[in-house]
């Protein structure tokens, strides 16, 4: 096609009503891509509503009658993790065909539920988002049958007008979206995940109880207790053979300095008096001298944060240079803590083999865990051939001056 060139009179150019005209947006085809989306997902509304409708009725149907058996909850669980996978499959439809940006919910902390299959049930039947989308296919069926009807017809009968009918029946359709398949209220969440993370913290509690038990039955209890059988010997031999008594006493005084020492050991592994007294840098220095490869400590803070998060910074540092002498072949590593706004970050490096991972043993999964159940992360950076970088953040939680030492 070969463009023209027309004049234009300059009367006609300086007209306010042709000026006006050429201030007009560019008319648009009214069936564009978008209305033809929304035509789209409006007319598959009835068949997704129709499967949802059948799926909800289902699942309630089944279960309930079966709730006289042990298998009714069970089941009723695996329908709302169901119907989980089908509100995703209708947030990414909504996407595709209407344009609403929802974002997708946090996923259901099973694996920070308290240990059992009763406690991981129970969490997935209190889901706030299974039962909205629930509720949502309930809803449809009707709703599906008329959006099929109005625009199946207006295909054939009210062409003209189609358009406008797709982008009011569209936005109900996102209303309903937003509504019902948006991630839970900012509260539900978190109440979800405390509820989780308090399961967390009272497991672990028990099992440092349990730890704390054992080590005291296996190893100071049982130098005492040889230390007195031995001091009980050395009694009777005090007068039959001074020489022999004298040796058993020296046997004994080596086997008081030993349980001396496992008391100061599990002492600090309950809470070093180095960190109540002088704080993270002096005690994460005292664990870096202990490890087996040069570290080196920079801690950057101008207070002190809460004992609770500074115990818990404590111990993340202490088990993870743990880790660094026992596997991971470094030849320096080095620990950094800083505070940045309302957080405490550390940061562990070292320059071993790598191929640590949350899922290879228990010892960093459990730091994870008990990270996050104070509101705090965890994450690994460790490719095979090095160098690992742990990184942890915990709140920030100020000090109170009846925590400061005396």
């Amino acid at each position: 096609m070969t463009a023209s060139t027309h004049s234009i009179p300059s009367s006609a150019a300086s007209s306010p009503q042709d000026a006006g005209e050429e201030r007009l947006p560019p008319a648009r085809f009214a069936f564009d891509g978008h209305t033809w989306r929304e035509i789209a997902h409006l007319l598959a509304n009835l068949p997704l509503a129709l499967i949802g409708f059948v799926y909800v009725m289902t699942v309630v149907f089944v279960s309930g009658t079966l709730t006289i058996t042990v298998i009714g909850l069970p089941l009723l669980a695996l329908g709302l993790m169901g119907s989980r996978l089908l509100g995703r499959f209708e947030r990414m439809r909504a996407r595709a065909l209407l344009g609403v940006r929802v974002e997708e919910p946090s996923r259901l902390p099973l694996r920070h539920a308290p240990e059992g299959f009763l406690n991981r049930m129970w969490m997935v039947l209190k889901d706030p988002v299974a039962w909205r989308t629930a509720l949502y296919d309930f809803i449809r069926l009707p709703w599906g049958v008329f959006t099929f009807s109005v625009v199946l017809t207006s295909l054939f009968v009210l062409w003209p007008v189609l358009p406008f009918i797709a982008r009011g029946l569209g936005n109900v359709d996102r209303a309903m979206v937003r509504g019902l398949l948006s991630p839970s209220d900012e509260l539900e969440r978190r109440i979800a995940e405390l509820e989780s993370d308090r399961g967390v913290v009272v497991d672990t509690a028990a099992a440092d109880l349990r730890r704390i038990e054992r080590d005291l039955h296996d190893g100071a209890q049982a130098r005492l207790v040889n230390l007195a059988m031995g001091l009980g010997l050395a009694k009777e031999k005090l007068l039959e053979d001074p020489d022999a008594a004298a040796a058993m006493v020296e046997e004994a005084h080596g086997e008081v300095k030993l349980a001396l020492q496992e008391l100061r050991d599990l002492a600090r592994g309950i809470h070093p008096a180095v960190l109540t007294d002088r704080g993270l840098d002096a005690a994460l220095s005292s664990v870096a001298s202990r490890c087996t490869v040069p570290v080196k400590v920079t801690v950057d803070l101008a207070s002190r944060p809460a004992a609770a998060i500074e115990g818990i910074a404590y111990f993340t540092v202490s088990e993870l240079l743990q880790n660094v002498s026992k596997h991971s072949m470094a030849r320096s590593a080095s620990v950094d803590v800083w505070r940045s706004e309302n957080r405490l970050l550390i940061q562990v490096r070292d320059d071993g083999r790598g191929g640590a991972s949350l899922d290879r043993g228990s010892g960093m999964r459990g730091l994870a865990e008990r990270l996050g159940a104070v509101d705090g992360l965890f994450v690994v950076d460790s490719p095979e051939g090095g160098p690992t970088t742990v990184t942890a953040e915990l709140p920030w939680r100020d000090r109170g001056t009846d925590e400061r030492p005396r």
